[in-house]
């Protein structure tokens, strides 16, 4: 079959065949024999009676080494890998092993990873749509779990996706295994068999509450800071918290009433401060005692002839008793049960208490955050936040991973549908770090791993404002720290040129099925670590099913085909044929059939 050695150049050697090989030996593997040396080679090339083949590594005491330090002779043998080799390079099934899929090229030959490579680093799979990555995903985890000799009872596996493709693959898990559970949230309240997504107020940061309110000015930052200071002081309703407002209300009509704004102005601004931020001792209704009579706030704001008020001196005298400038008012951040209301009115406090009123860029952004905050607040997305018990951040991982029969659920299955995109994203960021935090927080590192499976990637994990506002990007910030905690991101996307490029970057493990826009394929040639033109080029030929897999789970970049899961995820097309037409084979249309068809 191999006759002689041509030619031999850096990364491959031109080799002389027979004029009647097969194209069909087309990727398959090839050893040279060089002495006692083995290498192995892939044919990539077939020109009549030439091949190229390429160099991949080399065998060593059996075991393949990818790479070479030196390259085979012009006089080494060469011949077609053999089954113990083909074993070498795809694995055997064992405890930590488990099948990807199976080799096209090799009789259907099953493509072994290592369990741990696979799940412990971070993992992208892109591919067209219709290609077959979604399903890919879903026969990659039921392999994992249709296992008779392991049980991976500790899995956590977070997927967030907003069409609902894998409860139809994961829904039944229990059927592999009576130990194994399923549960998901959703944001659709119609949804009858799921719960509705909760998030404990009280545990989101800063950097949340940043995304949530979506913001774009640092200088919204330290209003939120300061916000949630508040929130945490004045949801106690203590002695100090009413003492406190009251400090607070009281500087606020004080540091007005003595600028020289016109009465009117003055008014409007005390009022305004009053009907957002109040007590039982500061309210527009409050009646003043002075001497022989009393009147309310709002009647001691009332404007004579001459343009001033009629009460400036009573109310001064009234108002001034409250401020107290000798008390260290600490700022409180212990977490603290509150709701959304409780947020409103701490960030009223904040408006006045900064000076905010004053100053017009900054009350803008200020006011900004209130109409977005005060939108969620009054819209159905208010549910998502009522949680309606303190619960520490230990007992909220756990409420997630426990189902109602308490026991441990394996795949918890988060579907954003019924939300808006900046929504979901926020949503998808915020359980993220709090994943993560949780992680970090644990006496000892990795002890509780995390998978955060994200569908439509490009929709959460994207170049985004976050880095330049708060510093940083969660999804950046697990692509680089979360392996040694154990928080793992596989990133499912037909649209890569939209991820995040640290992310990507980050990616030990990669999937890749079929994809054809020049755009996605030349940027990830550039992201995508260790990828090479020969990769990029089998993709494009590539069936529904088939990809291309390489990374620290497997020895060589392989194209694999990847069973049917069973069931399948529900994320074939529509059948258009099915739904429209209606064949009469001679019978005559009715409008009872019109009237089926809604």
């Amino acid at each position: 079959m191999f006759k002689r050695i041509l030619a031999i150049s850096k990364n491959y050697a031109l080799v002389e065949i027979d004029s009647l090989i097969s194209d069909d030996l087309l990727n398959y593997y090839v050893v040279f024999i060089d002495n006692e040396k083995k290498f192995l080679g892939e044919i990539n090339e077939i020109d009549g009676n030439r091949v190229k083949i390429t160099f991949l590594g080399e065998f060593i005491d059996n075991r393949f080494i990818s790479g070479i330090i030196r390259k085979p002779s012009l006089t080494s043998n060469i011949r077609i890998i053999n089954d113990i080799e083909l074993n070498e390079l795809m694995g055997t099934v064992d405890d930590k092993n488990m099948i990807l899929g199976l080799s096209p090229l090799y009789n259907n030959h099953p493509i072994n990873i290592d369990i741990n490579s696979m799940f412990s680093n971070h993992s992208a799979i892109f591919g067209n749509t219709g290609s077959g990555k979604t399903y890919g995903v879903a026969r990659i985890y039921q392999s994992l779990f249709n296992r008779n000799d392991i049980i991976p009872f500790n899995a956590n596996i977070f997927i967030f996706n907003s069409t609902n493709e894998y409860h139809n693959s994961f829904s039944s898990i229990n059927k592999f295994n009576i130990n194994y559970n399923y549960k998901m949230y959703t944001t659709n309240t119609n949804n009858k068999d799921s719960l509705i997504i909760k998030l404990p107020l009280w545990h989101l940061t800063v950097d949340d509450y940043a995304n949530l309110l979506d913001v774009y000015e640092y200088s919204q930052i330290n209003i939120i800071e300061k916000m949630l200071s508040y929130v945490c002081t004045f949801a106690k309703n203590d002695e100090y918290s009413i003492r406190y407002k009251n400090h607070l209300i009281a500087s606020a009509i004080i540091s007005v009433m003595y600028t020289n704004q016109t009465a009117f102005r003055i008014r409007d601004q005390i009022f305004n401060i009053l009907s957002t931020c109040s007590t039982n001792d500061l309210n527009l209704d409050y009646e003043i005692p002075g001497v022989g009579y009393t009147r309310t706030f709002r009647k001691c704001f009332d404007i004579d002839s001459q343009g001033e008020f009629v009460e400036r001196l009573l109310v001064s005298k009234y108002v001034k008793q409250f401020v107290d400038n000798d008390t260290k008012w600490n700022e409180d951040y212990t977490p603290i049960y509150y709701t959304l209301e409780d947020l409103e009115v701490a960030l009223n406090f904040t408006l006045i208490s900064e000076g905010l009123l004053l100053n017009e860029k900054y009350y803008a952004e200020a006011i900004a955050l209130k109409v977005k905050l005060h939108s969620i607040i009054n819209s159905s997305y208010h549910k998502f936040f009522d949680y309606g018990r303190f619960v520490s951040l230990t007992e909220f991982i756990t409420d997630i991973v426990v189902n109602n029969e308490n026991k441990r659920c394996q795949i918890i299955n988060f579907v954003l549908e019924d939300v808006d995109d900046r929504f979901a994203k926020a949503l998808t960021k915020v359980y993220s770090r709090l994943f993560f935090k949780f992680a970090r927080s644990l006496p000892q590192r990795g002890t509780f791993p995390m998978h955060i499976l994200l569908e439509e990637a490009h929709r959460y994990v994207q170049n985004d404002a976050d880095t330049r506002t708060l510093g940083y990007n969660i999804f950046e910030r697990i692509a680089k720290e979360g392996r040694k905690y154990g928080v793992i991101l596989d990133l499912v996307t037909q649209r890569p040129t939209e991820l995040s490029e640290a992310v990507i970057s980050q990616c030990s493990n990669f999937l890749i099925f079929k994809i054809n826009h020049p755009t996605d394929l030349d940027y990830i040639g550039k992201m995508v670590p260790n990828i090479t033109e020969d990769i990029i080029e089998k993709q494009k030929s590539l069936q529904s099913g088939i990809c291309v897999a390489f990374g620290k789970m497997m020895k060589l970049p392989m194209i694999v085909k990847m069973e049917l899961p069973n069931p399948p995820p529900s994320s074939a097309n529509a059948d258009v044929y099915d739904k429209w037409m209606f064949n009469l084979k001679g019978e005559k249309w009715t409008e009872s059939q019109e009237l089926d068809s809604l």
